[in-house]
């Protein structure tokens, strides 16, 4: 029989990640990988949008500026629609885009330049660092998707959009 245990809630645990994947307690940073690491195995991200960091007995909430994660690497194998497209984050997770860890674009909106996002697990996404987004748009070319030229690049057998061809015209 198998009997669940109710978790303590320990409320906000007062862990923040800023804009660049930097982890916070209380305002200090934390710089021991290993620790930035092991609390990122640990992470989720519930309906509401919060983030949890859960072990076997408790948990409790963390402040997320953006998201989690940074995709500080990238790497590819094959080429055009056969091509194989992979990051690692900044936590060290290995991620290849498919259709479950897709590719998504923003607008900042106050500058309006291009926000890259992967889905690494979970609902977790890490934003492509810019040296990582420009590596990915080299590897880009148009296609015509619904009749709409669009440029973007293909990765495990999937075209993810990087944007319209009109709006580089």
């Amino acid at each position: 029989m198998v009997t669940s245990v109710a978790l303590e809630n320990c409320g906000d645990l007062g862990i923040r990640i800023d804009r660049n994947g930097r982890w916070f307690y209380h305002g200090s940073p934390i710089n021991r990988k290993e620790m930035v690491c092991l609390f990122a195995s640990v992470m989720s991200r519930d309906s509401e949008g919060r983030y949890w960091l859960t072990t076997p007995e408790e948990r409790g909430t963390i402040i997320v500026d953006d998201v989690p994660f940074m995709a500080v690497e990238m790497f590819t194998c094959q080429c055009g629609r056969d091509r194989v497209i992979s990051f690692r984050t900044n936590v060290d997770e290995l991620v290849t885009v498919d259709a479950s860890h897709p590719l998504r674009i923003d607008e900042c909106p106050e500058t309006g330049e291009p926000m890259p996002y992967v889905t690494v697990r979970d609902g977790l996404e890490a934003r492509l660092t810019r040296s990582v987004y420009y590596e990915l748009v080299a590897k880009g070319h148009e296609e015509i998707l619904d009749g709409e030229r669009a440029y973007g690049v293909w990765s495990s057998g999937t075209f993810f959009a990087l944007g319209r061809m009109d709006e580089c015209d």
